[in-house]
C-alpha cells in the first residue's frame, strides 16, 4: 500500500478530466467521518474549475448530510451503490430522488432465500428509499434505528407496511463468516440474479438490482452529459468501488484501500487520513495550469 508521506502514483493521461467520481467513507472522509478543510478546498477548487464532483457511495440519501454543505452546481450524488441519484440541494432530510434503479421484491426474496441456505446462519436488513428494516437477530450496525422489525420475507411481502417504496437494497450480515469468504459464497450462490459487493471491514453484503452499481448508474449521469469514461477520474477503497475505478478513464486506490481496489486502480494515492483525493485534486489543478 502506499505510504502516507509517498507522493501519488499518476497515470498518464492526455484527456483533461470533466468530472471526479468520489466514493465517501474510507476515501472522501476520514476515519472520523469529517471532510477536512483542504479536502473542501479541493472539491470547490475543482469545480470552479468546471470539473463537476459526483459523491458515489453506498450510502442512504438520509445519510448524505456529512457532505451536503460541500454540493457545488448540479448537487446531485450517487447513493446505495448506484441504486438511486439524489438531489442534495434541499439540505438535511429534504433530498429528492431523481433516478431510482429498484430491487424487485421477488428477486430480493430469491436472494434471502438462496442466501440462507448457501450461508445459515445469516441475517437481513432491507433498505427502502425512506427507511432501513430488520430482522430481530441483525446487529446495530448502522446510524439508525430500524423502522419495522421483522423477518425478511415479511419485510419484503407484497402487504408489507412500505410496499409502496422501492427497495434500494437487501443487506445480508453473518457473524462468524470471513467477509470475502462470505462474499465469493453469495457471489456463487446468487449468480445473475443480483449484484452482491461489500463495503463493510465485517461480514456485511450489499445486494442491489441485477446490473446496478456505482459504475453502471455513473455511466448514465456521465452520458447524459456527454462525458466519455476517459474523461472520468474515481477514488474508492473497497470492493463496491471496484467497477467504478475499472470503468473510469482514470482511477486512484486509497492508501488505505482493499487488495482488490489496488489491483483495479490504474494509480493509487495516499490514505483518507491523509486526504489522498485533495492530494491529487490539487495535481490535477496545477497540471491544468501548466498545460500551454
Amino acid at each position: 500500500m502506499t505510504s502516507a508521506t509517498r507522493r501519488p502514483e499518476t497515470p498518464a493521461s492526455t484527456v483533461p478530466p470533466r468530472l471526479i467520481a468520489t466514493d465517501l467513507d474510507g476515501t472522501l472522509l476520514r476515519d472520523d467521518k469529517s471532510v477536512s478543510e483542504r479536502t473542501i478546498a479541493a472539491l470547490a477548487a475543482a469545480e470552479q474549475a468546471g470539473i463537476e464532483v459526483f459523491f458515489v457511495t453506498g450510502r442512504p440519501a438520509r445519510w448524505m448530510d456529512v457532505v451536503s454543505d460541500h454540493v457545488h452546481g448540479h448537487g446531485l450524488a450517487i447513493c446505495g451503490n448506484g441504486a438511486a441519484v439524489v438531489d442534495l440541494h434541499g439540505g438535511p432530510g429534504a433530498h429528492r430522488f431523481v433516478k431510482i434503479r429498484e430491487l424487485a421484491p421477488g428477486i430480493a426474496l430469491d436472494v434471502v432465500r438462496l442466501l440462507r441456505s448457501a450461508a445459515p446462519g445469516t441475517v437481513y436488513a432491507v433498505e427502502r428509499t425512506y427507511g432501513l428494516h430488520l430482522e430481530p437477530a441483525y446487529p446495530s450496525l448502522h446510524m439508525e434505528p430500524p423502522e419495522i422489525v421483522a423477518p425478511a420475507e415479511k419485510l419484503l411481502a407484497a402487504d408489507a407496511l412500505d410496499a409502496d417504496q422501492p427497495v434500494l437494497k437487501v443487506l445480508a450480515y453473518h457473524p462468524d463468516m470471513d467477509p470475502d469468504a462470505f462474499l465469493a459464497v453469495a457471489r456463487t450462490a446468487i449468480g445473475e440474479r443480483a449484484n452482491v459487493t461489500r463495503s463493510s471491514p465485517s461480514a456485511l453484503l450489499e445486494i442491489s438490482g441485477p446490473g446496478v452499481s456505482k459504475a453502471s448508474t455513473l455511466a448514465l449521469c456521465c452520458a447524459e452529459r456527454g462525458i466519455s469514461p476517459e474523461e472520468v477520474v474515481a477514488f474508492g477503497d473497497m470492493p463496491n468501488d471496484v467497477e467504478m475505478l475499472t470503468w473510469a478513464g482514470r482511477s486512484y486506490a486509497m492508501g488505505n484501500a482493499h487488495p482488490d481496489v489496488l489491483a483495479a486502480a490504474s494509480g493509487r494515492t495516499v490514505a483518507n487520513n491523509d486526504d489522498g483525493v485533495a492530494v491529487v485534486i490539487e495535481r490535477i489543478l496545477a497540471e491544468r495550469l501548466d498545460t500551454p
